[in-house]
Order: structure tokens, then sequence, then C-alpha cells
């Protein structure tokens, strides 16, 4: 089976990986020329570490990071660093936390070489499996594939050709993150600090660097200017916050508006094209589970279609059923996860002092039990077969 994949993010590798690996002959598209896409943390938990697994990926990944992330104190805390709520520890019992460029090269390393094609655009593709692509000059060419994989990310070219495309929304708030550039004690304590319209999270890294992230409610930012760098808002809270940014150089701290779908797609197939990760289900980044859901989107597409990717022509009535049965199983639950994380946004940036005392409050009385019950929710996924 020819294959071709837009994008080379994590969604888009993963699933590269693992059909080359059944016997498909893949091509990974990526109209980037560089490659690098250091600068941030992505935390993996349970059900990400479980795509991974199936995609024999697991040793990989456990060999640049470690377990001590899940033995931290984690939930959330007031700007005096004191605790509003506090993660059942026992419900993230495989929680690991990666540095983005070192899991990039883990999966960049685990394609047969020539695999992935930098600086090459994807302009369109048909229903029909056709795929036409330019280089840098503008020369384009058009090859055909039994299957074309979209995981070209939240302004898919490909989603963005579908009529029902539901478009991009600024979700109200930006952040910046950075990793330091050494290890920074933390004191055994990570997770989130929520104060007014602000948040501040961290999270350990193998080697003893933090990877942070600064969140803020500001206005939709313009993309034809620079962006006004991260503030001091953040100072006076609690230790050690200002030490991680301080601990950042500046031109590493990476800006980033929230964005997300503005509505749910029907359906994540047509004919012979699927999307996957954020050209799929995009979502804010409040459950640190958009790279889990490309990873459980890999996953599963990987494990249907082992049974034809070795196959010179898969049988078409038997490709549309598989990928019938990625559409059932992945639109759900990955949009479901979505509209969970857009509330947890809402939650986390609503009103001024007074709303944020009330939202307090409620973290506060939340039970354990029901955090412990999410989180299991969340992490039990496991691929179809497995």
């Amino acid at each position: 089976m020819r294959v071709a994949v837009v994008g080379s993010g994590i969604g888009g590798l993963c699933t590269a990986i693992g059909l080359q690996r059944a016997g498909a002959d893949v091509v990974v598209f990526e109209r980037a020329r560089d490659l690098r896409p250091g600068g941030s943390g992505l935390s993996l938990f349970g059900n990400a570490v479980h795509a991974l697994d199936s995609l024999g990926l697991g040793d990989g990944i456990r060999s640049i990071t470690d377990a001590k992330a899940r033995s931290f104190r984690g939930g959330q805390r007031r700007p005096d660093g004191s605790w509003l709520s506090v993660y059942p520890m026992d419900a993230l019992t495989e929680l690991r936390v990666v540095d983005r460029a070192a899991l990039h090269g883990l999966l960049t390393s685990s394609l047969a070489p020539c695999t992935l094609v930098a600086g090459r655009r994807v302009v369109s593709a048909s229903e029909e499996g056709t795929v036409r692509h330019a280089a840098a000059d503008g020369s384009e060419k058009v090859d055909r594939f039994d299957l074309v994989i979209a995981a070209d990310g939240l302004r898919s070219t490909i989603r963005g050709q579908w009529p029902e495309d539901p478009g991009i929304v600024y979700a109200g708030y930006s952040t910046w993150r950075g990793i330091t550039e050494r290890p920074v004690d933390l004191g055994g304590e990570a997770g989130e600090t929520w104060g007014v319209g602000r948040r501040f999270g961290v999270a350990p890294l193998k080697d003893g660097r933090v990877y942070w992230f600064a969140v803020a409610s500001v206005p939709e930012p313009s993309r034809s200017r620079a962006e006004t760098p991260l503030d001091r808002t953040f100072d006076t809270w609690h230790a050690p916050i200002a030490d991680l940014v301080a601990s950042t150089s500046v031109d590493r701290v990476q800006f980033l508006p929230i964005e997300e779908l503005g509505g749910r797609l029907r359906t994540y197939v047509r004919d012979r094209i699927v999307l996957l990760g954020d050209a799929a289900h995009a979502m804010t980044p409040n459950l640190g589970q958009g790279g889990g859901q490309a990873m459980e989107d890999a996953a599963t597409l990987v494990a249907l279609l082992t049974p034809l990717a070795a196959a010179e022509r898969p049988h078409p009535e038997t490709l549309t059923r598989a990928l019938g049965r990625y559409d059932a199983l992945r639109r759900p639950r990955s949009q479901r996860i979505a509209r969970q994380s857009h509330l947890v946004g809402k939650l986390a940036h609503s009103g001024g002092p007074i709303t944020s005392r009330v939202r307090n409050a409620i973290l506060a009385v939340t039970p354990p039990a029901a955090l412990r019950r999410q989180l299991t929710w969340l992490q039990s996924w496991t691929p179809p077969g497995a």
C-alpha cells in the first residue's frame, strides 16, 4: 500500500513509523525545511504511553524520559503557593514529560532513510488519492497514493478544502513556553498555579531542566507584528516561578496564541483521505492531551491498516471499512476530550477577581475521587486489538 503522510508533527511521524513497519510504502511531506521543534515540553499520560507501546516506540520514549514526574505533588495552586487542589498521584503512575526536540529526534530517526521529504508543500489532495505538491521554487509534481493521511496541523490545507471545515478560533488566551537552560530544583512540586486571568505550569524533565508555560488572557494577537514579550506579572508569584523564567534565554521562549477548531467535524474520513491529530480535532492544551490524542489516532489507524499495509493494492472495500472504523473509534473520544479541554480553559480564565474566587472554591471542594475518575478515563485507552 502506498501512503502519503502530510505533515511531520507527532501524529504524522507516529503513523508513518507504524505503517512503514507494517510493510507500507510511506512518504512524509513536510513544508518546512527546518525540522527543529525545540523550546517546549510535552506531558505524556498513560494513554499516550499505551499508544507508543503499540507502535513499538515505548522503549525509545522511556530512554529519553524518566518516571520522576509522577512522584511530584501536582495540582493547582494559588499565586502564594498554597494548594487549591491536589491530583491523586496514584492515578498518574505512567506520566512522563519529554522535551519535544528529543521526541522529534526519536521519531525521525525511527523512519527509514529518505521517507521524510522536507521543504515540500502539499498544495491539494483529491479523494481519489492524488497529491499535488510543490518545491520551494514553485515547481509542482503530482503523485498517486492508495491513502492520504492529513496530519498537517491546526491550519490543515487538506481540511481547509473540505466544505464542512469549521475553521479555527482564538480561545481568548495565549501562552509563553520555555525550557530552562539548567536544572532547577522544584522541591518535589509541579502542576499549575492559577491567578486572575493568568496561569503558570511547571513539569520536570529527565535531566533536571524544567519545562514551563505561562498563560494569560489577552486580546487576539496579530500575527503581522512581533508579540509582546512575557511581562513581569509572575515575578511576585511563589518560588521558583521567577527563577524558571530567568533561567531561560529570552530568544528561546516561544509565544503561541491558543486556538482550536471552530466546531466539530462530522467525519474524519473522505474516501481515500483521513484526518489525524490537530487537522482532525485541534484542541486547547488544558488537559495536556493534544499530543496524546494524535498518538491515539496514529496507533488506531496503524492497528486497523496493518492487515492491508503490505498489499500492493489494498481492496477498496476493505480499506473503506477500516477507515470507517477509525472514524467511529476516534471522532467521539477526541471530540469529547476537546470539549472538556475547552471548558477547563473557560474555568481557568473566567472573569475577574470575584469569579476567580468562586472558581477557586469549586476547585477546593472537588473530591479526589472525581479527579481520579477523570484521570482514569483519560488514560485507560488502549488501541483496537490490544
